[in-house]
């Protein structure tokens, strides 16, 4: 079995910490969002035996006058052969996050709770992918992933919009059954036969690449896998994990509950720029696991313009701006607050007022800025209509976001990682009327609103132990939770750890 499977590996690599994990009645992942259970005794034997397997290669690296942590030190427990036709890795990432008690006035049935709690989720990935040609001008890839998640995420993943944990999913009810993640058919269209270089992975598995190309890409899949994408601030298995610290939060896109949908996407590279779009399917209702296979009443739209080009000579630089427009049967903030107010429902509710054809749109823009060698800046901002509900990803009319992240090869752990960010999340008139008059979206509703901006500083520091063995802890402070200015601030404490194999 799959998730037996990937806890034997896991074990393998002294990830002995599953092993303490309590299993709930287990949720599943998401866009990564995804999900937890709860950690009992034993850490400090814990500890020991995620160190043991580091110690013992860092002993016999320096009884051989290698150099601990080198540079060039391996990151995955078992490297990918060089300019194989097949592809086969996985990878299992668990995180523990603990919430001390904070100032609350009240509380409603969607809120981020008040008292002390700690939960852990834990999501194991395995990919697969095949290359049937030695074509480099017209290439193809076929792709199939499997994943599990369990655990819940603190207060079941609710009362924030920018929650803690990418690796939860808001629906506790769905298991840690493993299913299907992704499958694709990745088409290259070759337009020059001159090539440029790629780092092969399981969504490519070309090393040279032609440099004008056209890709097509059909399946199931996630978004974020291809747009919005800041190597500084979009990897929650390395880096940061909040939800829209990570991804852009007022980017609604296309997805089920666990974070993925199925469509197709066109993309043009050139030597500078690329140029991409993708059509794809629509929950039936908000932040629901069932897609809405009729395309022509429900589709998520999006594209995006890349443009790598650096401020500073010498250096990489990227910005992307994103634009998305989405149909879906979709209720109006305004109109089921004024039914409320007119005396026709006894508390605002948007679900009895959705329409089909509903459109909610939005963009985005995003920029990564590389300093120093070790040094890089990034940053987003975004921002939707907000008079339709949030229906897929998270509840946030406008996102804006700083960080940057350093490298540790200053002090010889070149595979460190420390970084810290900045988020300020808002929504509109008419969503803070809804939740103020006591509305419940898929992730707010704390029964009233002292309307506030959502504002989250989050830092972590990644620490590469041996091969594809890391260990992270992390910290978010979160004022206003929910946007409410009757709650918080509260702090949450993070540890991680993580294999890629």
């Amino acid at each position: 079995m799959y998730v037996r499977s990937t806890l034997t590996l896991c074990l393998a690599a002294g990830m002995a910490a599953a092993a303490c994990a309590q299993q709930d009645a287990a949720l599943p992942s998401a866009p990564d969002p995804q999900v937890a259970s709860q950690v009992a005794a034993g850490h400090s034997t814990v500890l020991f035996n995620f160190l043991l397997p580091w110690q013992q290669a860092e002993e016999g690296k320096q009884s051989a006058g290698e150099p601990a942590g080198g540079d060039d030190a391996v990151v995955t427990m078992f490297p990918h052969p060089e300019a194989a036709r097949w592809w086969l890795s996985g990878q299992a990432n668990i995180i523990l996050q603990g919430r001390l008690p904070f100032h609350s006035l009240y509380e409603g049935p969607n809120s981020f709770r008040n008292s002390a709690e700690y939960k852990t989720s834990m999501v194991g990935t395995l990919y697969g992918a095949v290359r049937p040609t030695h074509s480099v001008r017209y290439n193809t890839d076929l792709i199939f992933d499997m994943e599990s998640a369990g655990g819940r995420g603190l207060s079941e993943a609710l009362g924030l919009a920018g929650f803690t944990n990418l690796d939860v999913v808001r629906n506790p009810n769905l298991g840690s059954t493993p299913y299907i993640a992704r499958y694709e058919i990745h088409q290259v269209f070759g337009l020059t036969d001159k090539t440029t270089s790629q780092d092969a992975n399981f969504f490519a598995l070309a090393t040279e690449v032609p440099e004008r190309r056209i890709e097509f890409r059909i399946g199931k899949m996630t978004l974020p896998d291809f747009f919005d994408i800041n190597d500084a601030g979009s990897d929650s298995h390395l880096q940061f994990m909040n939800w829209t610290v990570d991804n852009n939060g007022a980017w609604d896109y296309a997805a089920d509950t666990r974070g993925y949908t199925v469509g197709g996407m066109a993309e043009y590279d050139d030597k500078n720029w690329s140029l991409r779009y993708g059509i794809f399917a629509m929950p039936t209702v908000a932040n629901g696991i069932d897609l809405d296979w009729a395309f022509s009443r429900a589709h998520g739209q999006n594209s995006e313009f890349e443009l790598r080009q650096s401020l500073l000579k010498g250096r990489k630089g990227t910005t992307r701006i994103l634009f998305f427009a989405n149909r879906a049967r979709m209720g109006t903030y305004r109109e089921a607050v004024q039914a409320y107010l007119d005396g026709i429902d006894p508390t605002p509710k948007i679900t009895a007022h959705e329409h089909f054809g509903a459109l909610k749109y939005g963009f985005g823009y995003n920029t990564l800025q590389e300093i120093t060698e070790n040094l890089r800046f990034f940053g987003r901002f975004g921002w939707n209509e907000g008079q339709h509900e949030s229906y897929a990803y998270t509840e946030v009319d406008q996102t804006v976001e700083a960080g940057a992240d350093y490298a540790g090869k200053q002090w010889h752990r070149a595979n460190d990682k420390l970084g810290v960010a900045l988020v300020s999340n808002a929504i509109k008139k008419d969503h803070q009327n809804y939740l103020h008059y006591g509305g419940l979206g898929f992730l707010l509703g704390d029964g009233s609103l002292n309307y506030g901006r959502e504002t989250i500083v989050e830092s972590y520091y990644t620490w590469h132990l041996w091969r594809g063995l890391f260990y992270s802890v992390d910290v978010q402070h979160i004022n206003n939770p929910g946007y409410n200015r009757d709650r918080g601030p509260a702090w949450v404490g993070s540890a991680r750890a993580h294999v890629d194999f």
